[in-house]
């Protein structure tokens, strides 16, 4: 009988080395965990290198970037809190009516009953406040949907709107109030080519985000769960790096950092921790991602819907301020369109039309994309006829691309 002869090479027992996993393939599953926030964070970036050319660098001259802040500090601020509303699974069609009603109350409280402006300021927010929790009862409570209740909202805001300012602009504000929009921070220690307190807040910015990076990589490798590798990984640090360094000494060069980019980091590191960290944050994603087996977990979802449209009322308070603030009047032509451009920014941002899916994060980014094609088509001449069209298609590019992922994850 002929024997078969066996090469070590073909036993099928031979011992196979594992490779490990590939770098490609850790670096796809990174992006697939957050393909709508990279994404949009790529797309940001290819707007701003493609209008940064388009304009012969005039996009990134220091003068230009400060304006591009404090000209979309209020929409950035709506979409913040209107991201919040969409995660939860509702719409607020009345944030530009409200913001314009509690501008117009500020320029009356000030302007003419002669309220020193930190005191206008506190009403107005407790008015936005009160105005949320309005319209919070109405959805939250009775159950009537938040589309026909801000509806009415943004009706009964505008109409409360024409009749304080009774059809004409008042004006103007105090200097120290005009400051939280086209205000900066003042300038410390010796004279140099630099504003030395932006420095600093952009070294200590640089600090805390390489700090919260190792962290993460540390509490991954605690779970038990793959991190990045560890080329990947630096090279994450650095451009973190480069892009604070190079943010930080732009603003450093024109006057510092404008007060309005403050109110937006805190209203970002406060938001994005309360949404990513508290029981609040993670209820509002339950609610919205599948309220009857949230309900079923314990959660109360009136109380949470309810919430969100307060902190919506507030959010939107601020941005009336803010806005009055730059224009120095309280104008009953004042926000409209804001709930427009906010509800945009939250879906460019990665929010989804059905609910449960979003973060702030994703919101600045959206309002960004936004903001940068605004500010970069007017440098260029494009009409605004045309703007609108491009924002448009823009917007539909972002929930189409929302539906399809979800359809190729279905299926």
């Amino acid at each position: 009988m002929a024997q078969t002869e066996t090469t070590p090479d073909s036993s099928p027992m031979a011992p196979q080395a594992d490779p490990g996993p590939s770098l490609g393939g850790v670096l796809a599953r990174a992006l697939r965990g957050n393909v709508r926030q990279y994404g949009m964070l790529v797309a940001l970036a290819l707007i701003v290198v493609l209008f940064q050319i388009w304009t012969d660098g005039i996009l990134l001259q220091p003068l230009n970037i400060t304006n591009l802040i404090q000209q979309n500090g209020y929409i950035l601020i709506l979409a913040i809190g209107m991201m919040i509303v969409i995660i939860a699974g509702h719409i607020d069609l009345s944030v530009g009516s409200l913001a314009a009603f509690v501008g117009a109350a500020a320029a009356v409280m000030m302007v003419k009953q002669h309220l020193p402006w930190p005191v206008a300021m506190v009403i107005a927010l407790v008015i936005g406040a009160l105005a949320g929790a309005w319209q919070g009862f109405w959805i939250a409570y009775l159950g009537i949907p938040s589309f026909i209740v801000t509806l009415a909202g943004m009706l009964l805001f505008r109409g409360g709107t024409q009749i304080l300012l009774q059809g004409q602009s008042v004006a103007p504000f105090p200097k120290g109030f005009q400051s939280i929009s086209s205000g900066f921070l003042p300038e410390v220690g010796p004279r140099t080519n630099y504003h030395n307190l932006t420095l600093l807040l952009g070294l200590a910015v640089l600090a805390v985000a390489i700090l919260q990076e190792v962290r993460g990589r540390r509490q991954t490798v605690s779970y038990g769960l793959e991190p990045l590798p560890i080329a990947l990984f630096l090279t994450k640090l650095a451009v973190i790096t480069t892009a604070v360094v190079a943010f930080t000494m732009l603003l450093a060069s024109y006057h510092g950092v404008p007060i309005v980019l403050l109110i937006l980091g805190a209203l970002l590191v406060g938001f994005g921790y309360l949404m990513r960290n508290s029981i609040i944050g993670r209820h509002t994603y339950a609610i919205g991602g599948n309220e009857p087996a949230a309900k079923l977990s314990g959660v109360k979802s009136k109380r949470v819907v309810f919430l969100a449209f307060v902190n919506m009322g507030v959010l939107a308070a601020l941005a009336g301020l803010v806005f009055a603030a730059r224009l120095n009047a309280g104008t009953p032509q004042a926000g409209i369109n804001f709930e427009l451009e906010a509800i945009a920014a939250a879906f460019i941002g990665g929010a989804s039309a059905s609910g449960g899916v979003g973060t702030v994060m994703g919101a600045i980014i959206g309002g960004l994309v936004l903001g940068v094609l605004n500010n970069g088509m007017s440098l260029v001449g494009v009409g605004t006829d045309y703007q609108q069209v491009i924002k448009g298609l823009v917007l539909l590019a972002a929930v189409g691309f929302d539906v399809y992922n979800k359809r190729r994850a279905g299926s």
